[in-house]
């Protein structure tokens, strides 16, 4: 299912929160189904989004181990 699902960030250095917000506006995409929510759906949808990327930033800085470049 989530093959086509793109890596957002540059490896080694922090996801911005841009980065977590297009990772999350593609994985609601995906599991929704929707590219475009209806406009009674578009809060839930944007909901997720958010919560996504929260849950993403705090993965993220959890499992993080930036090494210095040379």
């Amino acid at each position: 299912m989530c093959r086509s699902i793109k890596v957002l960030r540059r490896p080694g250095e922090p996801a911005t929160p841009e980065e977590l917000s297009n990772a999350a506006l593609q994985y609601v995409r995906k599991i929704s189904g929707f590219h475009k929510p209806s406009k009674v759906n578009q809060e839930a949808f944007e909901r997720a989004i958010l919560e996504i990327s929260n849950s993403s930033d705090r993965l993220l800085k959890s499992i993080s181990r930036i090494e210095p470049k040379p």
